[in-house]
C-alpha cells in the first residue's frame, strides 16, 4: 500500500517558531557549528560563528523561573499532584556510582552515559536492577580500577542488593548499553552488554550466577556499540540480536578542532563556544543483526537482512516491534543527527527499507534529528503503535502517530509536545501508564552533553529534571508539574531510564542511570485508586520462551488496550517485560487475547484484577 506523509499544516509550523520566541529562544542558532541543533531554526543569513556568541550572552536567549534558575533545572511547583518520590537513598542505590570519563567531558565518548536494564534474574518474581557503568582511560590502560556495573537484587522490602560481584557482571569495560531477554529459551533471562571495546553476552547460570558467552557467540564485536534489541525476525522461536553501532572511536587519533592535531573536525563547537567533537566529522559504526543459531552461537547476517547501515549513521535506540501489525517484528533504529531507519521485516529473513517513504527518518520539517531514546506504545487506543523519540536540546521531541501500514505523522505540536520540550536534552522514555486510567502517559529523562551549559546563557542546563506528560484521552498531553522535593524536581545528569513494577503493586516506577552520580529510584506514588493487571507471559515450544516479540489486547470500560513484550528501546536501556494495564475503575477484564509469536491467537479469562497473572501458550481458557 502507498505510504502517505502528512506534513505540518504551514500555520502551525509558523506558530511553532513563535512559540519557540516566547521561550525565551532565538532562531539564530549555530546548526553549522553543531549539526545537533536543528537547521530549520538557522537563520540563513546570519553567521552561525556570530549567532551562538550573541545567543550565549543575550538575557533574551533563556526562559527563567521566578528563582531565576532555567526552567530545565527550575520550574517547581510548591503543591500538586505527587506522582514519584525519590527512593534512591531508602532503596540502597546511593551507594553505587557511575562514571564515564572525566568531568569536563572534552571527548563524546565521556557524555553519552549508561542504560538500565529490568530484569528478575533469580526468577523470584521480583524485578532486579542491572545498572552499566562507564570507565575512564586510566582504567582502559591498567592505571586504575575500573568502574563495575550493579545489579541490585530486589530485597522484596523496597530495599535492594548490589550482588554484582558474586553474579559475575561487574563488565569492567566501557560500558553503555543493556538488553535482557532469554536468548536461549531455558526459562533464565540473560543480560547483553553493549561497550565501547568487546561486547558481553552474560548466560544465566541458574544460580544467581552469569558466565559471560560473547566470544563463544560470536557477538564481542570491538569498537562502540549501542543500543542494541532482541526479537525473533525470522519466526524460528529464537530470539536473533540486533546491535546499533554509534562512532568509530580511537584514542591514538582523538578529533580536534581544526589544526589541532588529532583528527581535525570542524564541528566541535555549539553556539560559538568549543565543545567537545562531533558526532559530525566522525566515522560512524555499522549495525550488526546476529542470527541466533540455536547452539549458542550467532550469525551475522546484516548485509544478507539489509540492515547494515551502509552510510555508516550514528545508532543509538533500537527496537523489535511489529509497526504494520502483519505479525513479524520490524526493527527501528534512532540515530544521532543523521536519519532515522524503520526497516519492514518482509518475512523473508530481509527487510525493506521505509525510512523515509513512512516519515520516521525525520521529523515533521524535513530534517534529521539527534535521536537518543526510542518509546513504542500505542497511545490511542486504537490498535497501533505509535513511537517517540528523544532528542537533542534547541528541538523539540517528535512524536510519530501511526496512521496505518507504517506510515507515521509527526504530531509533537499538536498534542502538547513541541515547544515545552525544545530546552531539554532528552535520553531515556516510556509510554507509562503512571496513573492507571488506561492512557499511556509519558516520561522521559535529561540531562545535557556539555558541561558548558551552566557557563553560557544557553537556556538550558547540565543537570536537568525528568518530565512527565499525562496523556488526555489520547488526544493530547499535559506536563506533570514538578512538585518541590519530589521525583520530579531532581535535577540530574540523567541518561538510560528502564520503568516497571518494581514493588509489584501494580503502579510504575522509573530507574534513571546518572552521569557521574548513583542511579535515581523514582517509586510511583500517585495517590490513585484505579485497578491494573500485569501479565508474565510464557512462550511455547514454537516461539521464544520469555515471549519477546509478543502482542496484547485487552478490554476493560469499553476500551481496548494494546501492549507489547520489548527488549531494548528506551536509551540503552530494557523495560519491565510484563505486559501492564491500567483498568481505570473496571473490576473486570472483558476480553484478553494474546498474539503468540509462533502465529497463534489465543483468548485468556484471568481470575481478577489487581493481580500479576501468569499466560502460557498452548493453555487458551
Amino acid at each position: 500500500m502507498p505510504r502517505i506523509l502528512v506534513p505540518m499544516p504551514e500555520g502551525l509550523r509558523a506558530a511553532s517558531l513563535v512559540g519557540l520566541l516566547c521561550l525565551g529562544f532565538s532562531p539564530l542558532l549555530t546548526a553549522q557549528a553543531n549539526t545537533n541543533v536543528p537547521r530549520a531554526l538557522t537563520s540563513p543569513s546570519t553567521d552561525p560563528q556570530s549567532a551562538g556568541k550573541q545567543e550565549a550572552t543575550s538575557p533574551h536567549a533563556v526562559q527563567l523561573d521566578e528563582k531565576h534558575r532555567v526552567i530545565t533545572a527550575g520550574g517547581f511547583v510548591k503543591s500538586g499532584p505527587v506522582v514519584f518520590e525519590d527512593a534512591s537513598e531508602k532503596g540502597g542505590l546511593t551507594k553505587w556510582s557511575h562514571r564515564m570519563g572525566t568531568p569536563e567531558k572534552n571527548y563524546i565518548i565521556e557524555t553519552k552515559g549508561s542504560g538500565v536494564g529490568l530484569i528478575d534474574y533469580d526468577n523470584d518474581g521480583w524485578l532486579d536492577i542491572y545498572i552499566v557503568n562507564g570507565s575512564t582511560v586510566d582504567a582502559l590502560t591498567g592505571k586504575a580500577k575500573a568502574p563495575q556495573a550493579g545489579l541490585f537484587h530486589n530485597n522484596h522490602d523496597g530495599t535492594f542488593t548490589d550482588v554484582a560481584a558474586k553474579a559475575g557482571v561487574t563488565n569492567d569495560r566501557w560500558g553503555f548499553g543493556a538488553a535482557i531477554a532469554d536468548y536461549d529459551n531455558d526459562g533464565w533471562p540473560d543480560i547483553f552488554v553493549s561497550n565501547f571495546g568487546k561486547n558481553r553476552l552474560y548466560h544465566n547460570n541458574h544460580d544467581g550466577t552469569f558466565t559471560d558467552l560473547a566470544d563463544k557467540a560470536g557477538v564481542t564485536l570491538g569498537n562502540w556499540s549501542s543500543g542494541a534489541t532482541w526479537g525473533d525476525y525470522d519466526g524460528d522461536g529464537r530470539l536473533d540480536l540486533f546491535v546499533a553501532g554509534y562512532l568509530h572511536w580511537d584514542f591514538n587519533n582523538l578529533p580536534a578542532s581544526g589544526g589541532e592535531g588529532g583528527s581535525n573536525n570542524a564541528f566541535c563547537t555549539f553556539r560559538g563556544e568549543a565543545t567537545a567533537c562531533g558526532p559530525r566529522g566522525l566515522k560512524g559504526e555499522p549495525d550488526h543483526l546476529f542470527h541466533n543459531n540455536g547452539d549458542g552461537t550467532f550469525t551475522d547476517v546484516s548485509e544478507k537482512a539489509g540492515v547494515a547501515d551502509k552510510p555508516g549513521y550514528y545508532g543509538l535506540g533500537a527496537v523489535f516491534v511489529d509497526i504494520n501489525n502483519d505479525g513479524k517484528p520490524d526493527l527501528l533504529v534512532g540515530n544521532d543527527s543523521t536519519p532515522n531507519y524503520l526497516y519492514i521485516n518482509k518475512g523473508d529473513g530481509t527487510f525493506e527499507d521505509v525510512s523515509y517513504a513512512s516519515g520516521y527518518a525525520l521529523n515533521e520539517a524535513g530534517r534529521e534529528t539527534a535521536s537518543m531514546g526510542i518509546a513504542v506504545g500505542d497511545y490511542q487506543n486504537n490498535g497501533m503503535l505509535d513511537i517517540f523519540n528523544t532528542t537533542f536540546s534547541d528541538d523539540y521531541k517528535p512524536l510519530y502517530r501511526n496512521e496505518g501500514d507504517a506510515n507515521l505523522t509527526d504530531v509533537s505540536y499538536h498534542v502538547g509536545l513541541g515547544e515545552v520540550t525544545v530546552p531539554f536534552l532528552s535520553w531515556g522514555d516510556a509510554f507509562i501508564d503512571y496513573d492507571n486510567d488506561g492512557w499511556k502517559d509519558l516520561l522521559m529523562s535529561d540531562g545535557h552533553v556539555y558541561p558548558q551549559a551552566d557557563k553560557y546563557a544557553w537556556g538550558t542546563s547540565w543537570k536537568q529534571r525528568p518530565m512527565l506528560f499525562h496523556n488526555m484521552l489520547g488526544k493530547s498531553f499535559d506536563n506533570v508539574p514538578a512538585v518541590e522535593g519530589t521525583g520530579l524536581a531532581i535535577v540530574i545528569a540523567g541518561r538510560g531510564m528502564a520503568v516497571g513494577d518494581l514493588f509489584n503493586d501494580g503502579k510504575l516506577d522509573a530507574v534513571i542511570n546518572v552521569m557521574d552520580g548513583h542511579p535515581v529510584l523514582l517509586r510511583n506514588v500517585d495517590p490513585n485508586k484505579n485497578h491494573w493487571l500485569e501479565l508474565k507471559l510464557v512462550g511455547g515450544a514454537k516461539s521464544p520462551r520469555d515471549a519477546v516479540g509478543s502482542t496484547v489486547y485487552l478490554t476493560a470500560n469499553g476500551m481496548k488496550q494494546r501492549e507489547d513484550v520489548i527488549s531494548g528501546g528506551s536509551y540503552l536501556s530494557t523495560n519491565d517485560p510484563r505486559p501492564h494495564f491500567g483498568l481505570g475503575q473496571a473490576t473486570t477484564v472483558e476480553a484478553l487475547e494474546v498474539h503468540w509469536t509462533s502465529g497463534k491467537v489465543e483468548k485468556f479469562t484471568v481470575p481478577g484484577v489487581d493481580r500479576i497473572v501468569t499466560l502460557t501458550e498452548g493453555t487458551e481458557k
